[in-house]
């Protein structure tokens, strides 16, 4: 009779712990479950997708943002702002190609042997240019667009293009001068392209618009230091040319005049004869 108790025993503890430890129900998964992340194809709406994509990138998933950034542009071939934000998401993958590249050992170059040819236009600058294009179309059909002039700008600024950057974005100050960021961008852009002086009053009247943007402030300090340098490069050069024109125009006036270089007359002058007096 123990032996049949005990028995009876260890087999309700086991059908006990059985059910305890029995795969949890369907219901389970209705509370706290994750969402499954769309799929870049799921998209039918390009401005959602140019807002998971740029989610994406902003959070460092940056082949899933080009993922998403292509499917964008594919529903619309003229969303602008997803061209720019491609262009972005690839530059970040070529940097980091860079670097992978930059750590491997270059082979010694084989003398006689030719360089070969200059890697073809990058997948950023393409995305970039086609963001110039779509920008453009922007402002042909509203001259007025002061966000299309902006980031046309910036655009052109990827692609290094600094002086039709510097144009989008005169023209965005002028359409709206009360923007921080619009001044700020004019006057990193007229830096770049060494214009200091230029760069001067946009980056003042963003830090008038903004007193606490640091970049601005950053900035108007190299362009002033920048200016300063100009200037005491040109005073040196001017004042060098002064004193190079008076030094020229002392020996010229010295060449001019007739040097005294006669020598006093030694010869005496033989005295005339006296008249012979006739004799009476």
């Amino acid at each position: 009779m123990v032996i049949r108790s005990a028995a009876l025993l260890v087999l309700s503890s086991s059908l006990f712990i059985a059910g305890c430890s029995s795969a949890p129900s369907d219901n389970s998964n209705q509370a706290g479950a994750p969402t499954p992340a769309m799929a870049a194809a799921d998209f039918t709406d390009a401005n959602a997708a140019l807002a998971e994509g740029t989610k994406l990138l902003d959070t460092g998933d940056t082949d899933r943002a080009i993922e998403m950034l292509n499917r964008a542009v594919e529903i619309d071939p003229d969303l602008a702002d997803a061209y720019f934000q491609l262009g972005i998401a690839h530059a970040l993958i070529e940097t980091r190609d860079a670097a992978v590249i930059e750590e491997q050992v270059t082979p010694t170059p084989v003398p006689g042997e030719k360089k070969p040819k200059k890697v073809a236009t990058t997948e950023s600058e393409k995305a970039f240019e086609k963001a110039v294009a779509a920008y453009k179309k922007k402002i042909d059909a509203n001259g007025k667009d002061d966000v299309a002039y902006f980031n046309l700008g910036r655009a052109y600024n990827k692609l290094n293009e600094d002086e039709d950057a510097a144009k989008a974005l005169k023209e965005a100050v002028d359409l709206k001068g009360d923007d921080t960021e619009y001044q700020t961008e004019l006057g990193a852009i007229l830096v770049k392209l060494a214009q200091y002086r230029e760069a001067i009053s946009p980056l003042r009247k963003a830090i008038e618009l903004d007193p606490e943007n640091s970049r601005a402030i950053d900035l108007l300090e190299d362009a002033e230091a920048g200016r300063k340098r100009i200037d005491f490069v040109t005073d040196k050069k001017n004042a060098n040319k002064a004193s190079g024109n008076t030094n020229a125009n002392s020996n010229a006036n010295a060449t001019s005049s007739p040097a005294n270089t006669s020598k006093p007359d030694t010869k005496a002058t033989p005295p005339k004869p006296a008249p012979t007096k006739k004799p009476n």
